[in-house]
């Protein structure tokens, strides 16, 4: 095992609640977009993001290494980033330029109290990583003082 394996870890949860922060805030900032891309000729409002994570390590042989091994990183990293599905609000507003003909307007199907959770969380699990890192490097520090 490794030393560095922990600050691994930290690294690259680290890495991986970064990536999610940035997604949130570009969720939050498309909130009112409605004309993000074009599908057949019209305008699609913005979707939501969502990231996806997973261990680095997930199939079978890589853990059966693990176990045999014992020089494996571990940590985590994003799988994938994939679009939300639900449907599209639906605002009465007549005068919006994006408007159909009844008066409705599409808006993204984000919503921003749901945007603040996922913001908050991501940098709780941030921070818990930064003190985990911190707590790591005051060990080896302190390891390293032993032989003085």
């Amino acid at each position: 095992m490794s030393i560095f394996n922990s600050i691994n870890s930290s690294a690259s949860a680290l890495t991986a609640q970064r990536l999610r922060m940035d997604v949130v805030s570009s969720n939050i900032a498309n909130a009112q977009t409605t004309r993000a891309s074009m599908e057949d000729g019209e305008y699609v409002p913005y979707r939501r993001k969502i990231v996806s994570m997973e261990p680095k390590q997930a199939s079978f042989s890589s853990l059966l290494h693990k176990a045999t091994d014992s020089s494996t990183n571990t940590g985590v990293k994003v799988s994938r980033i994939k679009e939300d599905q639900s449907p599209f609000k639906l605002v009465y507003d007549p005068a919006h330029p994006d408007a159909n003909e009844q008066g409705y307007v599409q808006l993204p199907n984000v919503d921003p109290l749901k945007e603040m959770v996922d913001l908050m969380s991501s940098t709780r699990s941030y921070e818990a990583n930064i003190t985990s890192l911190n707590a790591s490097k005051a060990m080896l520090m302190k390891a390293l003082e032993i032989g003085k």
